[in-house]
């Protein structure tokens, strides 16, 4: 999500490339692996992806002002 959002260049190419609609895209999968996850996680692995999706959602959301 970040590469594609352009706050980290690509791996291959060393690019820096927006693509907001695939950020988006990203940001949907890992919440939806959450939301199927919520029983199997420990506590600290919930806290961390709450963390991730939090801090993701936040910099889509000013990419997109």
């Amino acid at each position: 999500a970040l590469v594609h959002m352009g706050e980290v260049p690509e791996p291959e190419s060393g690019q820096i490339m927006q693509d907001l609609l695939a950020a988006k895209h990203t940001i949907d999968i890992l919440a939806m692996l959450q939301e199927k996850t919520s029983r199997c996680l420990d506590p600290d692995e919930k806290k961390l992806l709450d963390g991730i999706l939090y801090d993701l959602r936040m910099k889509f959301v000013l990419k997109n002002k």
